[in-house]
């Protein structure tokens, strides 16, 4: 994919075209919508396209009332979880042709990228984890799982990491932490909820960082 140099001025047109990956309720994509839409401190991306890799989703609620064109990735049926991974990459691969996005969020996504999709978007793709990697990640690591685990470690505090992705699982260069106290008597909900507070801020702010980086 031909990959130009932009620059930032106050145009829609001109910010960084990226595109915001998504599982559930999008309350991160909601966080990066609401920062676009400010006018009086524009941001240095504009969001292509919503895609979700499930139907239904808050996500993509969220991008029809915002009028912002959405797409599905869907795992095929029939298939195992590496060529289902594979098939999704694809897809997503293929939707980023289509709105010439420069850039890929995944915002709460729960499949794996692989195959020609990591290549093609070598540090221009991030993630956002709910724990303070390189601990509580890789497969499995998501939603509940994570931080039932942080929990059961005893850990005082965790919080959420922004990563660049590659052909790893929340193995790629660490961006950016942001870290919240384990408090006595947390529950995995109440722990999880302390955490979507500051994952509002580290998906922006990782955002912002990435597009200013491509921006050169």
């Amino acid at each position: 994919m031909a990959r130009k140099t932009l620059s930032l001025n106050n145009t829609n047109q001109e910010r960084l075209p990226i595109a915001v990956l998504v599982s559930g309720g999008g309350t991160n994509l909601q966080a990066l919508i609401d920062a676009s839409e400010q006018r009086d401190e524009p941001v240095p991306y504009r969001i292509a396209v919503v895609v979700a890799d499930r139907e239904g989703t808050g996500a993509i609620e969220r991008a029809i009332r915002h009028g912002i064109p959405h797409e599905l990735a869907l795992p095929p049926k029939g298939l195992n979880r590496p060529l289902q991974r594979q098939a999704v990459s694809d897809r997503v691969l293929e939707i980023m042709g289509a709105y010439q996005v420069e850039a890929i969020v995944l915002a709460g996504f729960l499949t794996i990228m692989s195959g020609n999709l990591i290549s093609q978007f070598a540090g221009r793709m991030i993630n956002l984890h709910p724990a303070l990697l390189p601990k509580f990640g890789g497969p499995g690591m998501w939603g509940h799982h994570v931080h039932e685990a942080v929990l059961a470690s005893g850990d005082s505090e965790s919080g959420c990491t922004v990563h660049l992705v590659d052909s790893g699982c929340d193995t790629g260069r660490i961006l950016l932490q942001k870290k919240v106290p384990v408090l006595s008597g947390d529950t995995p909900e109440s722990l999880a909820n302390r955490i979507h507070a500051v994952e509002h801020e580290a998906v922006l702010e990782g955002t912002i960082l990435l597009a200013r980086s491509l921006q050169t």
